[in-house]
């Protein structure tokens, strides 16, 4: 039986009257739900913050007990640095929900703030005031005081505290106040200048710093900033920046073409820590002269499960070269949705297999007893390599000139090396190491070649593993990422510091404009702060 309130209204005024009312209250609900997730993030960070202290408590009370205790207190920081980041994120996006609704928006309890050292230089920035009076148009403005906002900021290593003046004047005639609005802070309450900001995002997420060994270093340089009170910058830098990783994203899975692989990274886990993965995703069309910007895409995933690619490149169509890992396979099966994507495999994956039975000096450095040179596996190389000459000398052409040229030197080659595998084969038992190599090809042999059918696909995956590097360096010095979320901003900072490389971008000046801009730069015009369409506000014409 239908209630009362499911009947639909039969004019169109009420029908209209009734849409208003249920959105509404979905932004009533929307708004509530991100108040109650700020409120749980903030509950988090503060049981961390806490449980820290009473470690630090307990160990000068009874002292340095253990390496384990020791251990254990750097985890904590790193769980509360995260925890502090998705505190601030989702404290931001609870006050953006709050904006269409009723519903109270919800702050943060945080300590009081030291005012900055009386060392520091400070530069006065005395914001325009007005030559008459906005509301009835006087010239008659007194001067009744001004107002100073503080903001933290950095040269080089050279600090200083910027003041902003907001003058405030009176007119004699119509007695109105006038005052020019405050500054925009980067981040909401914010204290620290967009260069800061920058520094502080480079540092952890391209230069592999975490924040407890910034902080140190800024302590040192008479500066205190808290772990905290980094971490919280961070996270709201993550939710300003949004808007950029969307359009790299989109930009990068609109490809006809996408590189793809992945590395571990550890996450901590309860007493101990998961090997995660960062998915990455390179468009760079260079190679076959396109004129494309290119770009990477990063994912953080707590395993290697297929759903995780499949759930990122669920909107693609084309071409994905990548290693034969079998996750990868579900998006090559012809019932995929939107079609299955055409495999294109690495070629270096398979000359390593073989270079390590064949490489000579490896094998002399080894001693008198290390295992004879594979005769087999040198020929594969010397053959493999012929076909990566021609790359060399084809790299940067048109799609259909490398196609022209592949299909002229490249396949009686191919077909020769597949002809020659076969034949070697043959003669190896199954229990040959050579065999093991052969067999990771000839098994996979239509996805070696499929660059021999189109001029835009590279011979091998060597973009994506130059995209990984980073990760592959940086997790020595951080150990491990905090939580899945920190493994995601990772992932997320990571897309945007990379692409920045990629298209010869200092990725610190870039963020560092980007986030004193993107506040004020309307959604229609936020593409022009990606890296590939970016100008320094210095170069910028005057409007």
């Amino acid at each position: 039986m239908l209630d009362a309130s499911d009947h639909l209204p039969d004019d169109l005024a009420s029908a209209h009257a009734m849409i208003l009312a249920e959105r509404a209250a979905r932004r009533e609900a929307e708004a509530l739900a991100a108040r109650a997730q700020a409120v749980n993030s903030h509950s988090e960070a503060l049981i961390a913050r806490l449980k820290l202290e009473i470690e630090k408590l307990k160990r000068e009370i009874h002292g340095h007990r253990s390496e384990r205790k020791a251990r254990l207190l750097e985890q904590l920081e790193l769980q509360l640095e995260e925890l502090e980041a998705d505190a601030a994120q989702d404290e931001q996006a609870a006050e953006a929900a709050a904006r269409t609704s009723t519903i109270r928006t919800f702050e943060r309890r945080r300590p009081s703030r030291k005012p900055f050292p009386e060392h520091l230089p400070r530069e006065r920035v005395v914001v325009a005031a007005p030559e008459s009076c906005p509301c009835c148009g006087s010239a008659k403005l007194a001067k009744l005081g001004e107002d100073v906002t503080e903001t933290l900021e950095v040269i080089p290593r050279q600090w200083k505290v910027i003041q902003t003046v907001r003058e405030k004047f009176t007119c004699r005639e119509c007695e109105k106040i006038t005052q020019p609005p405050a500054p925009f802070h980067v981040t909401p309450r914010g204290f620290a200048g967009p260069n800061l900001l920058a520094m502080i995002l480079f540092e952890k997420f391209a230069q592999h710093q975490p924040l407890n060994r910034q902080s140190e270093r800024y302590s040192r340089e008479g500066i205190d900033l808290s772990l905290s009170t980094l971490a919280d910058q961070v996270g709201a830098c993550s939710a300003a920046l949004k808007p950029i990783h969307s359009l790299i994203e989109a930009h990068v899975l609109s490809a006809e073409r996408l590189h793809g692989d992945d590395t571990t990274v550890p996450i901590l886990a309860r007493g101990k820590t998961d090997t995660g993965r960062i998915w990455t995703y390179v468009r760079d069309d260079r190679p076959f002269g396109g004129q494309s910007p290119p770009a990477a895409l990063y994912y953080a995933s707590r395993n290697q499960r297929q759903e995780h690619p499949e759930r990122h490149l669920k909107c693609f169509t084309g071409t994905l070269q990548a290693d034969a890992y079998s996750g990868y396979n579900p998006l090559f099966k012809v019932d995929r949705d939107l079609g299955p994507l055409t495999q294109a495999l690495c070629w270096s994956h398979a000359r390593r297999k073989f270079f390590v039975l064949a490489d000579i000096a490896s094998n002399t450095r080894r001693s008198k007893n290390a295992a004879p040179i594979s005769p087999i596996a040198l020929e594969a190389v010397t053959r493999i390599d012929a076909l990566f000459h021609i790359e060399r000398e084809i790299n940067g052409l048109t799609a259909g000139e490398r196609l022209e040229r592949r299909r002229r030197d490249s396949v009686p080659l191919a077909e020769g090396l597949e002809e020659w595998l076969r034949s070697e084969r043959g003669k190896l038992s199954r229990s040959s190491s050579v065999a093991e190599a052969i067999d990771y090809m000839l098994k996979r042999w239509d996805g070696f070649t499929t660059f021999l059918h189109d001029g835009r696909i590279c011979l091998t995956n060597n973009a994506v593993e130059r995209a990984l590097r980073g990760f592959a360096l940086g997790r020595k010095s951080w150990l491990f990422a905090g939580s899945d979320r920190g493994a995601d901003r990772a992932a997320f900072m990571a897309t945007l510091l990379n692409t920045a490389k990629l298209n010869d971008i200092d990725p610190q000046a870039w963020l560092a404009d980007v986030l004193a801009r993107i506040a004020e730069t309307p959604v229609s015009k936020v593409e022009e702060l990606l890296p590939w369409n970016w100008e320094p506000a210095a170069t910028q014409p005057a409007s």
